[in-house]
């Protein structure tokens, strides 16, 4: 029987995405250069209405039928940017997937000068829930910077710091070690604003090393060799599926539903 989800009507670009087909934005280029059929005629719609399980797509007069849901780790390595594409050119973690991996898109991001765990899905939904602000699945981060972090400047973090247009503030922070002229600290966000450690400790006056993601709620990146990409264990699946059902009566806004994969 189709759940709720798979029987109410979406958008033309967005059924493409849930069905794992593109990312809504991919979406939206396919429809508006006429590639995509709907019941057998051709719309330049991407908000054309669709129910999944009665509507028929075609993407150059091949159906589109729901992808199987992948769900993967990456350890991404410093220097990678996290698009499908890059206007200027550079390096994307796109280049360390398999060939032949059907469509996927990142769950959230890393800049390129950040490195650690990183998942990508086809899962839009899944991804979504992952993302929102509303469910504060922690983040957690090793960071080495450029100075001795005392007790009150770790305090500092937690208590917060006004960014140009945000206030910042971690979950939790504290020291891992220590080297002569540098250190190692953990830091946990349970928000995502854009290269908010970054800016945090930027407004400190303290310089960033390296920035490591090392877990996304119980999600650990382990042993993973940098670089490498694998599919979540059904066990690893469970530990985020079992954070999210905290939240399972959360109504995503329609903004953070069609977020994944998007440039």
């Amino acid at each position: 029987m189709p759940t709720a989800s798979q029987s109410r009507r979406v958008g033309l670009a967005r059924a493409l995405s849930k069905l794992g087909y593109c990312s809504r934005t991919q979406g939206f280029t396919l429809i508006r250069s006429g590639r995509v059929r709907l019941n057998g005629s051709v719309t330049r719609n991407p908000e054309a209405p669709v129910y999944l399980q009665r509507d028929r797509i075609e993407v150059d007069r091949v159906p589109v039928r729901a992808a199987e849901m992948l769900y993967l780790m990456m350890n991404k390595p410093r220097g990678l940017v996290t698009t499908a594409s890059d206007e200027k050119g550079r390096d994307t973690v796109y280049s360390l997937l398999p060939t032949g991996l059907p469509w996927v898109g990142p769950v959230g991001r890393l800049d390129k000068a950040s490195e650690g765990l990183l998942l990508l899905t086809n899962d839009s939904e899944w991804g979504a829930r992952i993302l929102a602000p509303e469910t504060h699945l922690r983040k957690t981060y090793h960071v080495q910077v450029q100075a001795h972090l005392d007790e009150a400047l770790i305090h500092r973090l937690i208590q917060g710091v006004r960014g140009q247009s945000h206030w910042l503030a971690a979950k939790s922070a504290a020291r891992l070690r220590e080297g002569a002229k540098n250190s190692w600290i953990e830091v946990v966000l349970d928000e995502g604003k854009n290269r908010q450690i970054r800016r945090m400790l930027e407004a400190l006056g303290i310089e960033v090393l390296r920035l490591v993601r090392v877990a996304i709620g119980d999600l650990k990146l382990d042993d993973l060799p940098k670089g490498a990409v694998r599919s979540l264990t059904p066990d690893e699946k469970q530990l985020l599926d079992r954070s999210l059902a905290r939240h399972s009566s959360l109504r995503l806004p329609e903004h953070a539903r069609n977020s994944i994969g998007q440039p």
